[in-house]
């Protein structure tokens, strides 16, 4: 039920200043992972909220975590 709460923290993250960096990204990766594994759901809200991300607003600290999310995930 993780992606549930992905959903959520997404959008409290959104809402907040209509961006997201790669703290709050590290926030749902860190949910998605709470129980050693991604599930399915999980991977789509994180392509979901990926999808959501401007060029502008992708900082080294994110391009890591995007770089990463792509290794483990292929997204």
């Amino acid at each position: 039920m993780a992606h549930i709460d992905m959903s959520l923290l997404s959008i409290e993250c959104f809402m907040n200043d209509g961006t997201l960096d790669a703290n709050e990204l590290g926030k749902l990766v860190a949910l998605a992972e709470a129980d050693g594994k991604f599930t399915q759901e999980e991977i789509e809200v994180l392509k979901s909220v990926i999808k959501r991300i401007k060029p502008e607003e992708i900082d080294a600290a994110m391009r890591e975590r995007l770089d990463d999310l792509s290794k483990k995930l292929s997204i």
